[in-house]
C-alpha cells in the first residue's frame, strides 16, 4: 500500500493532498496546473513536500516529521515522463537498459519479455528520432519497467498520441498493470481516459483534493 500525504506551497496555491493506493490504477485528474505533476515528482523524490509523508508498505520514502528523505534512485519507482525523456543519441536497446544496476541473466530475460509484451522486438537497434509517437511510448514504458519498480508513475503518457494509438495503448497499459500487479498512478485531464484506465480517481483543482471516487462512480 502506498501512502501519500503532501503539503507544498506552489507559486499560485498550496498543494494539499492525502490518499492511498493499493495494487490498482489511481488517476490524478484535473485541469492543467492543478498540481498533478508535482504530486508525481514528490512521490518519485524529484521534489520535496514542505510537510507530509510518502511511504510504501513499511518503507518510508519521505517524512518531514522524522526528517527522512530517500534519494530518487533508491525508491524503486518507475517514472514515465510526459515527453518520454528518451535519449536521442542512444539506441532503443541502450535507452531501455539505462539505469539498470545489474546486467545479469534475470535482467536479460526481463528485457526480452518486455520487447515481446510491448511488441517492440524490431526496434532495439533503431534510434529514437526515427520512431513514431506510439513506438516512443512503448520504449519509455519498457525503460520504466526494466528497473523492476514497485510503483509506476505515468505523467500524461498519451497526450502526444492520436486517437487510434491512444485507444490501443490504453489497452496495453491495462494489460501491463494486470501482469505486473503494482500500484500505477496516472496523470490526465482527459475524463474518458481517466474512466477507461482508472480504478480510482482523485479530482484536483488548484492543489486541493476536491473529491475521490471509484472510476465506475465517475460522472459520464
Amino acid at each position: 500500500m502506498l501512502t501519500v500525504q503532501i503539503k507544498k506551497k506552489l507559486p499560485d496555491f498550496i498543494l494539499n493532498v492525502e490518499f492511498t493506493v493499493g495494487r490498482e490504477v489511481l488517476v490524478l485528474f484535473g485541469p492543467s496546473g492543478s498540481g498533478k505533476t508535482t504530486i508525481l515528482r514528490c512521490i518519485a523524490g524529484l521534489a520535496n513536500p514542505d510537510e507530509g509523508r510518502v511511504a510504501l508498505d513499511e518503507r518510508t520514502y519521505y517524512s518531514s516529521r522524522d526528517r527522512i528523505r530517500i534519494s530518487p534512485q533508491d525508491r524503486q519507482i518507475g517514472y514515465m515522463f510526459q515527453e518520454f525523456a528518451l535519449f536521442p543519441h542512444m539506441s532503443v536497446r541502450k535507452n531501455i537498459w539505462y539505469g539498470v544496476k545489474e546486467t545479469n541473466e534475470q535482467a536479460t530475460l526481463l528485457y526480452q519479455r518486455l520487447l515481446e509484451i510491448l511488441k517492440i522486438e524490431s526496434l532495439p537497434s533503431r534510434y529514437i528520432h526515427g520512431l513514431s509517437g506510439g513506438e516512443k511510448q512503448r520504449v519509455a514504458l519498457a525503460r520504466a519497467l526494466m528497473t523492476k519498480p514497485r510503483i509506476l508513475l505515468l505523467d500524461e503518457p498519451m497526450s502526444a498520441l492520436d486517437y487510434a494509438n491512444r485507444r490501443e495503448l490504453q489497452q496495453e497499459l491495462k494489460r501491463i498493470h494486470d501482469l505486473w500487479g503494482i500500484p500505477f498512478i496516472l496523470v490526465t485531464h482527459d475524463p474518458q481516459e481517466a474512466r477507461n484506465l482508472g480504478d480510482h480517481i482523485v479530482y484536483l483543482e488548484r492543489g486541493c483534493q476536491v473529491s475521490s471516487c471509484a472510476a465506475t462512480a465517475a460522472a459520464p
